[in-house]
């Protein structure tokens, strides 16, 4: 191995360490301090349940993780925003969990809670995967009510996916394992099933305070929503367990007789790892975002028996476009090619960027895909389309329309990796968040952002001296370089892949080394969805 890959490779692994570290800090959730409070309640943390809910040695794929990560300092920050959401398997059947984490501000609702709340529902409505909400909430954060409250994307459309997916044969199981309070109340309630814990568990839509502060009643929580009340007098809930293991074992012994589910059809064979060392990853994906690499030796590593059968090798070189299998799943990549191609024109294409024969090949490739119902697989490391007046004049921008097109209606399930860059059109044309993936995940190694860091704080520079200069204030040379520091630290905290993951730009950050797991699950969850809807590109630029 030579010094570039060595070097590659340490700053790589340090990346998924300080990863692995930061998740560590997460998983922590509201302290040790908080967590005891739980456990002297006799109550499972939200991990814990989940734990012990899912198959033992079992996958667990956690969505979100970094959700609200960096934010609500003021408020005392909270870690993965209060829930943990992932899909996991329970009695053989895969199904997304939900489970509050009350050792953060209560399980309280912040804004970012919300979205991570409609982003899991969202993805078991796309995969029609069985929800379990294991709830254990103070209902909603009254100081930001403003932003939680109100809007079409705010908690209350929670319950209108509750109701539609009830409407749409999604199973919903719900377990009342700590408070349940107000508005928050009816997510269990409109769950097909609803279990309670005794002791720890209650549900009501006003707790003893307001009940006494609106109508003078003096009660207490126990008697107003307990599990006594609700399972023996009001009927709210239909099962009461003495225990939070008891309450899961239940979830087990349902899980365990639903239903098969119908199958989309995805091809699969016996998985095979690759025939290339994984783990050379590190050492082959430069640590400078802007040097050239082989985007072929990523997907050999990735795929199985590192045997990809590439679209159109020869025409259209910056993108990277071929059949293959991964854990034993047909998929199709589209991948940006990092090393600078020279095509048969004679024409050198830079890598990373978009040009008009790739995007020609690109759009036909998901076509075919389409065609064929091959799940997409679109690995990201791009810079953007490429401009000037060349470009413009051969049709860059209908080209690039032609992509987004194709990927915008395709039917067959997407899955994304940012590898790299992932800057302006480019996002959009490689299946970004926008575009409705099934699931985005990005390695240490991303950025997202409209343009790269370089150029980005040179425009923004150029405007605050013009602003600067029509106050009247002298740029000195000093002043400059001390604003252009600022501009760039600033933008490039926000093309962090954890930057994007805590506003849920993308579902996770993930080792590469985890690729092949979100990918085989993602594919696992979509083909107990069958496709229904046609095809149909509509008007195409041509």
């Amino acid at each position: 191995m030579n010094i570039e890959f060595n070097k590659n490779e340490d700053i790589n692994k340090q990346l998924v360490y300080e990863l692995k570290a930061k998740l560590r800090k997460i998983f922590a959730g509201g302290g040790e301090k908080n967590a005891a409070k739980q456990k002297e309640k006799g109550k499972l943390l939200a991990r814990e349940r989940i734990d012990y809910l899912t198959d033992k040695g079992s996958e667990f794929l956690e969505l979100g993780a970094f959700a609200a990560d960096g934010m609500y300092s003021e408020q005392g920050g909270c870690p993965s925003a209060g829930v943990v959401t992932g899909i996991g398997y329970v009695s053989g059947r895969q199904c997304l969990i939900v489970a509050n984490d009350a050792t953060v501000k209560a399980g309280a609702w912040f804004p970012m809670t919300a979205k991570k709340n409609l982003r899991a529902q969202e993805i078991a409505m796309e995969n029609r995967l069985p929800v379990i909400y294991l709830v254990d909430s103070a209902g909603v954060y009254l100081p930001m009510q403003d932003e939680i409250f109100p809007d079409k994307e705010h908690f209350g459309r929670m319950f209108r996916n509750n109701a539609m997916m009830s409407a749409d044969g999604i199973v919903q199981i719900s377990a009342i394992m700590g408070a349940c309070v107000a508005g928050g109340a009816y997510l269990p309630i409109m769950s097909d099933e609803a279990m309670i814990v005794e002791g720890t568990g209650s549900v009501f839509l006003a707790g003893s305070y307001l009940v006494k502060s609106a109508i003078g009643e003096e009660v207490d929580n126990e008697t107003l929503g307990g599990a006594t009340t609700h399972c023996e007098i009001s009927g709210v809930t239909d099962y009461k367990h003495p225990n939070d293991k008891a309450c899961l074992d239940s979830i087990r012994k349902i899980m365990s007789m639903l239903g098969a589910p119908e199958n989309a059809g995805f091809d699969r064979i016996k998985s095979a790892m690759p025939k290339l060392n994984e783990e050379e990853i590190y050492g082959i994906l430069p640590e400078n975002r802007e040097k050239p690499y082989d985007m072929r030796e990523i997907i050999f590593r990735l795929v199985d028996d590192s045997e990809f059968e590439e679209y159109k090798a020869l025409f259209g070189q910056s993108i990277i476009c071929g059949l293959a299998r991964v854990d034993g799943w047909a998929v199709g990549i589209v991948a940006n090619q990092r090393k600078v191609v020279k095509s048969k024109k004679g024409e050198m294409q830079f890598g990373g960027v978009i040009y008009s024969d790739s995007a020609d090949k690109a759009s036909r490739f998901i076509m075919n895909c389409n065609q064929k119902k091959i799940p997409l697989v679109f690995l990201q490391d791009v810079t953007g389309f490429m401009v000037g007046s060349r470009s413009e004049q051969g049709g860059i921008i209908k080209d690039g329309a032609k992509m987004v097109n194709a990927v915008a209606n395709s039917v067959v399930p997407k899955f994304t990796i940012v590898i790299g860059n992932s800057y302006g059109a480019g996002n959009y044309a490689m299946c970004g968040k926008a575009y409705d993936p099934r699931l985005i995940y990005a390695w240490p190694s991303a950025k997202i952002a409209v343009m790269g860091g370089t150029q980005a704080a040179k425009v923004i520079l150029q405007m605050e001296e013009a602003s600067l200069k029509a106050k009247g204030e002298m740029i000195t040379p000093e002043k400059e370089a001390a604003l252009l520091k600022n501009i760039t630290d600033r933008y490039d905290r926000q093309t962090t892949p954890f930057y994007a993951a805590s506003r849920l730009w993308v579902d996770g950050v993930i080792d590469p080394l985890e690729t092949r797991k979100v990918i085989s699950m993602g594919i696992e969850a979509a083909n107990q969805s069958p496709i229904k809807k046609a095809f149909n590109v509509g008007v195409i630029q041509t």
